[in-house]
């Protein structure tokens, strides 16, 4: 059960620390009120290499059901864990977003923009154009996971993985962010927006639930072609 529960808590804290430098950038009267993208990047980019290094024995940190399905489908990962995986991941990704709402809880009521109160637990286009949204997504986490299979054929230092995960995460919020937002993680988008649906967040607009497939399949398809393309490249 252990590497079930590092799933879990691994993808709470990232949620928890994610989304937490969105809210501190876009929510009013926070200290970090209009800090812009190079912030969101990388506190986004730490939040997933701390608790990296904290889980990364347990479950090998997937945190990403685009990951765990990656992997399992190159034979890194065994099919038998893999449901459990994305349920500990979905769950973490909920309970990130409850916990991020609780953080800053007196802010939502000041907050008036129902947009950014969204943008908090999940992405959204900033121009909506569905096949130009799902490239983004697709090709973002194409990088990420050819990028990260990239690196771990290398001989590099046991403890440098979690690291550079983070500094893939930064090189992708700031070059490849732009569109969409760089979700990249079905759990880091749809658990959270699960949590903006159904908590009583004051003020809060709709979840736009019409775009939520995007992060979800286009990842996931990204991820495959990622790693299908890592094993014909490295092996």
């Amino acid at each position: 059960m252990l590497p079930y529960y590092a799933e879990f808590f691994g993808t709470a804290l990232l949620i928890l620390l994610g989304d937490g430098v969105v809210a501190n950038v876009v929510l009013d009267e926070t200290n970090g009120h209009d800090a812009g993208l190079i912030v969101i990047a990388f506190g986004w980019a730490f939040a997933v290499g701390i608790p990296a290094y904290i889980f990364g024995t347990a479950s090998g940190a997937s945190f990403n059901p685009a990951l765990t399905i990656a992997l399992a489908a190159i034979g890194k990962l065994s099919w038998s864990v893999v449901p459990g995986y994305i349920l500990a991941e979905m769950l973490g990704g909920i309970v990130g977003g409850v916990l991020v709402w609780l953080m800053y809880y007196p802010h939502w009521a000041v907050t008036d923009n129902k947009a950014g109160k969204l943008a908090v637990f999940c992405t959204a286009p900033r121009i909506k154009c569905t096949p130009a949204n799902f490239l983004s997504e697709f090709i973002g986490t194409f990088v990420l996971v050819f990028a990260l299979l990239g690196v771990a054929q290398t001989k590099s230092s046991p403890g440098f993985g979690p690291l550079v995960a983070a500094f893939v995460i930064l090189v992708i919020g700031l070059c490849l962010g732009g569109p969409t937002g760089y979700a990249i993680n079905p759990a880091r988008d749809l658990g959270p927006r699960i949590a903006h649906a159904i908590l009583p967040i004051a003020g809060k607009g709709d979840s736009n639930w019409s775009y939520a497939w995007i992060p979800v399949v286009a990842p996931i398809c990204g991820g495959l072609v990622g790693a299908m393309a890592a094993v014909a490249m490295f092996g």
